[in-house]
């Protein structure tokens, strides 16, 4: 957008004088409530059920007397407690930096020069800069506009476009409204709380907090895991009273089992993943404006583009003119002058003035090279906005005490409107599909003249001449094959939703190796088709021509009908529809208009198509780490709650070898394993030859589940065999405790490295880069070497020292009971 000649005193504010209008009205953010961070998030802590059991357990081993016992859980309680907030912290961190990504940023002046900054960072008397598709980030007051038109329906609820000048009246713009068409400079006159839309109560930037489909999954999962370790608690207290009479030591057995059996690390370990995996994929370059996206990325399986800056360059030259008048083309080159003046001259008179589509800056860069004795003064009186479908524009000059007037817009429109006869529209679309197969985007230029006093209220009312074609030419991102190729290994449809008609669209997908089936189809046609039908088109037909907003979003809702997980790619306010109702909508960053921006769930900050690879490659990867995570939740929780409640019910000598104590600490243990160390892990090479997830599929297929059971019940087995060994060999309690929590701990290392990849056995695994292997075996190593060796541990635990041979038989049968797994792998990949 030009500079324009603002009235004095609308030169902008100082930037010196800016930290004390912040001080005076703050932040432009809306704050709904008053939030004490720590305090809150202390509260969730203390208000989780495994939170409350250990509170439970330590008061009543003080009821009991046992003071060490009560310290120990205390000091669980601590280390429980700083684990969550640390995990939190980081989870919040991760999701503040990237909030500063996401971040709109708007134009101003300030010091008399045009800076761009973060729309929170606007304070009252600033002047804006806004354009076709910006969001208005403020309350504001135009001070000067250009053929302005705001959709208001998020304060009105009226859909319909509103005028909009400096005039008295029609000069207010309000926040979080959408400018549709136009330019403006505007003051800032309120900000946050204080604008129309915070007194309403509405956040612009608000973020969903429904739960996706895997969350509910999750939460189902717990939830029935806590009812069983309800169930169980109860079975337990009462056997337990039932045999001993002491309702104290019962209620702390039956805790026992309650804290095994409840796995309070699956949630944490979703909510680490999602917003720690938002954050590393920010820093590539891959913003995600809430982390729960993520989910749907590893589901992703059709991808819509736009053509125009998503996989073509935006970078237009005008290829070649066509002047009907004197029925010639003229290839258009760097080198060459251009004859085909007229047809030119018009193309500019229809474009802004100052422009800012890819198209226009084109034909402006063409017009200019053609050289003039005089430049013509003409003044622009009326302008009709891009509309219609197809659309079309216009604009009506004043020159030399006459009025002319310019459209452009999509071919068969200008046709539809000129005046010719059957021979003539014949000829001009013969040109038309001549130019569009070679890939050219075509524009039809008209003008008419204008003797009247009132402007018709409709643009197509002129008496519109006929002039010429305009051929222009995008060509495809470099490199655009290869990602295609990608995505089609990965079991991704990719379909092309574009505005160009037939042929240009056909042209150029056949140019970047789209998979094509069969030929395009309109908007038009789509719209006069049943719900059926779309369906059907939308799951066969690879490339939709002359889309407009309508039709591409009917195109989405069919293939989420389909149930297709949809990604849709976007940088035009036409795509901002489309790109909302997506499953995940793709903006460009770089390129893209702000409703774009502000309309999608993933934006790319260099418009590199690349990245959307990355993005699905990333999701997928995060997706599937978090299974690991949670299978290897499954696997170690069952040999813990077998071993604490069997020997009871089977009337066993020792029949409870656990205390609360010693489950909280190999919780402690299982924890950071799966939420941390999962999450590092990094993609493995076959994960984008895959297949695409269902979107609606359980989490675990029933052979996952399965084998995760199964490597559980092969754990408990032979934990429990161990058990009822040296039991039975006359050893006392603390020796058999001792074996047994060295065992598991063991198995727990083990069960780590073999859960790294479910196809790849070990030898393959070893080679994974992952920065915690070595601490998670470093710590490993020094925690059973305090149980094996320092008797201040063992004391607190309740353990003793065993024997060389008894620890070599601990490790050997942790090594089987765990690695049966490897041998398994190994036969099936083998098949």
């Amino acid at each position: 957008m030009k500079n324009v000649n603002l009235e004095p005193g609308f030169s902008g504010l100082r930037n010196m004088d800016v930290p004390a209008l912040v001080r005076q009205y703050g932040k432009n953010q809306f704050i709904a409530a008053r939030e004490h961070g720590f305090i809150r998030m202390v509260w969730e802590i203390v208000k989780e059920p495994m939170f409350l059991m250990l509170l439970l357990a330590c008061l009543l081993y003080f009821i009991l007397g046992e003071v060490k016992e009560g310290l120990l859980m205390l000091a669980a309680m601590v280390f429980v407690g700083a684990i969550s907030i640390f995990q939190g912290v980081k989870s919040s961190k991760a999701l503040a930096a990237l909030k500063q990504f996401t971040q709109p940023k708007v134009t101003v002046i300030r010091d008399e020069k045009e800076q761009t900054i973060f729309s929170e960072d606007l304070v009252p008397g600033d002047i804006l800069l806004l354009e076709e598709g910006n969001s208005i980030p403020a309350d504001c007051t135009i001070v000067h506009a250009n053929d302005l038109s705001i959709n208001e329906s998020i304060i009105t609820g009226e859909s319909q476009p509103v005028d909009k000048s400096a005039a008295e009246g029609h000069n207010l713009l309000f926040q979080g409204t959408t400018i549709n068409s136009g330019s403006c400079y505007a003051i800032v006159t309120a900000i946050g709380n204080s604008t129309v839309l915070g007194k309403l109560g509405k956040s612009i930037t608000a973020i969903s907090t429904s739960g996706t489909l895997l969350q509910n999954q999750i939460a189902q999962f717990v939830k029935i895991m806590a009812a069983i370790g309800f169930i169980t608690f109860a079975l337990i207290w009462l056997v337990n009273y039932l045999h001993s009479g002491s309702i104290i030591q019962s209620l702390l057995l039956g805790l026992t089992i309650a804290m095994a059996v409840i796995p309070e690390e699956i949630p944490v370990a979703f909510s680490s993943f999602m917003a720690l995996g938002a954050f590393h994929m920010s820093k590539l370059g891959i913003i995600t404006r809430q982390p729960l996206t993520i989910e749907n990325l590893g589901a992703v399986s059709v991808i819509c583009l736009d053509k125009t800056g998503t996989i073509t360059e935006n970078r237009m030259e005008v290829n070649s003119i066509y002047d009907f008048e004197k029925d010639i083309t003229e290839i258009i080159t760097p080198e060459s002058a251009i004859k085909s003046d007229k047809v030119l001259r018009y193309a500019r008179l229809a474009s802004e003035q100052a422009a800012f589509d890819a198209m226009e800056k084109a034909i402006i860069a063409a017009y200019e090279r053609v050289p003039r004795e005089q430049a013509e003064k003409e003044e622009m009186i009326r302008e009709y906005p891009l509309s219609g479908v197809p659309p079309m524009m216009t604009h009506v000059y004043r020159m030399n005490g006459h009025l002319i007037v310019a459209g452009k817009g999509a071919p068969e429109r200008i046709l539809a409107v000129c005046k010719m006869s059957p021979a003539a529209i014949e000829k001009v679309n013969a040109v038309i599909s001549s130019m569009a197969a070679k890939g050219l985007r075509l524009l039809g230029i008209c003008s008419a003249t204008f003797t009247g006093k009132d402007f018709p209220e409709l643009q197509q009312n002129f008496n519109w001449q006929f002039e010429g074609l305009l051929a222009l030419y995008d060509p495809p991102k470099q490199g655009i094959k290869k990602e295609f190729d990608q995505w089609y290994a990965a079991g991704i449809k990719v379909k092309l939703i574009t505005g160009d008609n037939k042929e240009t669209a056909m042209h150029i997908a056949k140019q970047v190796g789209m998979q094509l089936n069969g030929a395009a189809i309109t908007g038009e046609q789509l719209m006069t088709m049943t719900s059926a039908e779309i369906g059907k088109i939308a799951g066969e037909v690879v490339v939709f021509a002359r889309m407009f907003p309508e039709a591409k979003l009917k195109i989405i809702e069919a293939l989420k009908e389909n149930g297709e997980t949809v990604a849709m790619m976007g940088d035009g306010v036409n795509d901002g529809p489309a790109l909302k109702s997506a499953n995940i909508g793709i903006a460009m960053g770089g390129r893209g208009t702000e409703i774009a921006r502000e309309a999608s769930d993933l934006i790319l900050t260099d418009d590199r198509l690349e990245k959307v690879t990355e993005a699905i490659k990333q999701g997928r990867k995060i997706y599937y780490n978090l299974k690991k995570a949670v299978r290897y939740i499954i696997s170690i929780h069952i040999p813990i709650i077998l071993t604490a409640s069997l020997p009871l019910l089977l009337g066993w000598r020792f029949p409870n070898i656990f205390t609360p104590i010693h489950v909280i600490f190999l919780e402690l243990i299982m924890g950071p394993t799966c939420s941390i160390f999962f999450e590092k892990e990094p993609v493995e090479s076959s994960i984008m030859i895959r297949p695409p997830r269902k979107e609606s599929q359980s989490i675990f297929t029933a052979k996952e589940l399965l084998i995760s059971l199964i490597q559980g019940f092969v754990i408990a087995f032979g934990i429990l065999s161990l058990y009822y060994g040296f039991m039975q060999s006359g050893y006392t309690i603390e020796y058999v405790r001792t074996v047994i929590f060295l065992t598991l701990v063991i198995s727990n290392v083990f069960l780590t490295f073999v859960n790294r990849s479910f196809q790849e056995n070990v030898f393959k695994t070893f080679r994974f880069k992952n920065n915690l292997v070595p601490f998670v075996l470093s710590a490993s190593l020094i925690f059973l070497a305090g149980i094996a060796f320092i008797p201040f541990i063992q004391r607190a635990f309740q353990l003793t020292r065993i024997s060389a041979r008894d620890f070599i038989l601990c490790a050997g049968v942790s090594l089987i009971i765990t690695g049966w797994f490897e041998v398994y792998k190994t036969l099936v990949k083998k098949k």
